[in-house]
């Protein structure tokens, strides 16, 4: 008798045990974020009549970190570069890497040979499909003919080869998904809160993307080649609110991540 209620008891005993949760983990928070102003030095990017790509680029660059930076004292912002110099593609997103960034944000302005073409794209690391997609990575992709000993350091990637860009749409596919649903925040912040004409999300091959071990993005924040997108650009209210925006797609983005963790 005895021994069947040990047997009982062991068995509520067990049982109990099997049904009590387990250590909850730690929730996950997106803690840094390192942001890249595009081109820089003696890059300058591509430019409209009146400005280049590489002022653009960082003052909305600076504007994104600040924002950040006030409205969550507790994320780390890192920057590529805070200043008028030169920076390898590769050097850009290792300093994410070193740094094991959350997410890294790349900024741009766009161009094109009809002056008619305006509004926003936001870039994920993949493949092209569309030969203005592949236009806008060989575009940015040259500035690695810029560094020293690029052959030996891309491994003799050609940037004007569409052969070159399809390789590379392998690499990233580990946070496509991340990627992807931060680009999205950004372009319908860019249409809803901007009142901008948003291009949408797109795929490309782009080498400042290539080698970044977490979600990463480049956004296009409007055409030079457009008079009027390179007059709003150039206007402090303009970049503002281009800043702003991709600010409050960050934000969605990180309590979109921390919530669903």
């Amino acid at each position: 008798m005895k021994n069947i209620i040990l047997i009982f008891v062991l068995g509520i005993i067990v049982s109990l045990c099997a049904f009590t949760p387990l250590e909850k983990r730690p929730q996950y928070k997106l803690r840094l974020v390192v942001i890249d102003a595009g081109h820089g030095g003696k890059d300058p990017g591509t430019h409209g009549k009146y400005v280049q790509e590489k002022e653009i680029a960082l003052k909305v660059a600076l504007e994104v970190g600040k924002t950040i930076k006030k409205n969550f004292p507790d994320v780390k912002v890192l920057y590529t570069r805070m200043t008028d110099k030169f920076v390898d593609l590769q050097e850009r997103a290792a300093i994410a890497n070193r740094n094991h960034a959350d997410l890294f944000i790349s900024i741009h302005c766009n161009s094109n040979n009809s002056k008619a073409i305006a509004g926003t794209e936001t870039y994920t690391m993949g493949l092209h499909t569309s030969e203005g997609n592949l236009d806008v990575a060989k575009r940015e992709n040259s500035a690695i003919l810029l560094e020293d000993n690029h052959e030996k350091k891309y491994g003799g990637y050609d940037p004007d080869s569409p052969m070159g860009h399809i390789l590379f749409a392998n690499y990233q596919s580990a946070y496509m998904e991340n990627s992807l649903r931060f680009a999205s925040h950004v372009e319908s912040q860019f249409e809803k809160r901007a009142n901008r004409h948003s291009r949408g999300v797109r795929q490309a091959g782009f080498i400042v993307l290539w080698k970044t071990t977490m979600p990463s993005a480049l956004i296009e924040i409007g055409f030079l080649s457009n008079l009027t997108e390179e007059k709003y650009l150039r206007t402090e209210e303009g970049r503002s609110t281009i800043a702003n925006s991709i600010y409050r797609g960050f934000k969605a983005y990180k309590e979109d991540m921390e919530a669903t963790d």
